[in-house]
């Protein structure tokens, strides 16, 4: 059963609408429904149904119950000691809604999704995720502007198997201070997220693939007088030091969360995740067993990070990028070919040149696969290609996308990468 009035019977039309559904679920009272899908426009002489349709979904025995309260009048406030259904499987609650339990038993859900629910509050918020024994897939949204960050800050749970953490809460910096998850038998993590002061990981032995699109803080004349700030150092010219007294001060520090997820075989990075990895993260760990690592790129965030995430990952196996493009900056490292071939330092103010065959972190690399998508053949990159081809050994198989119908001369990028010469005899080309 699904109700998804218009705007028109929302508002002139609330009368009828209220009695339709009261007359409909009295009329299927006998029927075996599995799933209600109500999306409402409450008005104040009507505070009572929705409340009504609530728990005759729960009395009813519906598997999947999908419920949205838009906040153009007031929310919905759900109060009661004992909140079970013991047949509900799937459960969704958005917009405007306020719990008040004392106890929650939900002994069949398996999978619960909170979008911005603007009045649900902390210790309602746990007691709701206590009562769901048997939950594997717990999705969270907090992205409205008007309340502070709740559910994507905190998560424990014994049985969840998939997490997935969306904030968006760019006028919250002062509140994002901790992010607390402890899931002990969870196997995926999508979070996405401006950037925390601190994270406390617990917990992921069992973790297998972690999806991080994480964002730093925009820039304000007001620096944090908390040292374990990072100073953001974006001048392309500068030496080689990231962090300095003159520049502001960068909120956050991810060195936990990079820990929490270091057992991991499969790990996507956002364009901003690189950015956060490398002015962020004090310490990165060794991913012994992260056999695919796969990150996106665009122009306006650099690869800083690059080199010593390549190093950290002995035993990686397939790397897949999406767009080459990407910031220049003194610090793309030996992960790129798009500053000149050289490596300085300060040594008693003299300059010291390395040749980048020595130091060029993908000649110890064991990446077998490599994966390009969103290829455009700039001269950028295939430059890169040819850093990638002349210097992974152990390479066997290239997967290049390009755009067949907004590149018309795709031949020709095909030919341009053909002729690039390759280190590893067993290098394969293929465009899909």
């Amino acid at each position: 059963m699904v109700v998804y009035p218009n705007e028109e019977e929302a508002t002139s039309g609330s009368d009828r609408f209220c009695d339709f559904v009261d007359k409909t679920l009295a009329l299927l009272s006998n029927s075996h429904m599995k799933k209600l899908s109500l999306c409402h426009v409450p008005r104040p002489r009507h505070k009572d149904a929705y409340q009504r349709w609530f728990w005759a979904a729960m009395e009813r025995g519906f598997l999947e119950l999908h419920l949205h309260a838009t906040h153009r009048y007031f929310g919905v406030n759900i109060k009661t000691s004992f909140l079970t259904s013991k047949t509900l499987v799937k459960l969704t609650l958005s917009g405007e809604f306020s719990l008040e339990l004392d106890r929650v038993f939900f002994p069949a859900l398996k999978s619960l999704s909170l979008v911005s629910v603007l009045g649900l509050d902390c210790p309602n918020y746990c007691r709701l995720l206590d009562g769901c024994s048997v939950l594997e897939d717990l999705f969270i949204t907090d992205a409205d502007h008007w309340y502070l960050p709740c559910c994507g800050v905190f998560v424990e749970s014994p049985c969840i198997k998939r997490l997935v953490v969306f904030v968006n809460l760019p006028d919250t910096k002062e509140y994002h201070r901790t992010v607390y998850f402890k899931a002990s038998r969870l196997v995926y993590l999508d979070y996405s997220s401006y950037v925390s002061k601190q994270y406390q990981f617990v917990d992921f032995d069992l973790l297998v693939e972690a999806r991080l699109s994480l964002r730093l803080w925009e820039s304000t004349n007001n620096h944090d007088d908390d040292d374990s700030s990072y100073f953001y150092d974006d001048d392309d010219d500068d030496d080689d030091d990231d962090f300095s007294d003159e520049h502001e001060p960068i909120f956050g520090d991810v060195t936990n969360l990079v820990a929490g997820i270091s057992n991991i075989l499969t790990l996507h990075l956002s364009p901003e995740s690189l950015e956060v990895f490398h002015f962020c993260c004090k310490s990165m760990p060794v991913f012994n067993n992260l056999l695919k690592l796969s990150i996106e790129s665009n122009k306006e965030k650099g690869w800083q990070v690059m080199p010593l995430l390549i190093k950290s990952c002995p035993n990686l196996q397939t790397l897949v990028i999406k767009g080459l493009v990407h910031r220049v900056t003194n610090r793309c490292g030996d992960a790129c070919a798009c500053i000149p071939k050289k490596h300085s330092r300060k040594n008693n103010k003299k300059r010291k040149i390395v040749k980048e065959e020595e130091l060029c972190c993908l000649w110890t690399c064991h990446v077998k696969v490599l994966e390009i998508s969103e290829y455009k053949g700039s001269f950028q990159e295939l430059k890169l290609m040819r850093h990638f081809l002349g210097k992974l050994k152990c390479l066997e198989t290239v997967k290049v996308s390009v755009d067949e119908d907004k590149y018309k001369d795709n031949e020709f990028l095909r030919a341009n990468l053909l002729a690039l010469p390759r280190v590893s005899s067993k290098c394969n080309i293929q465009f899909i």
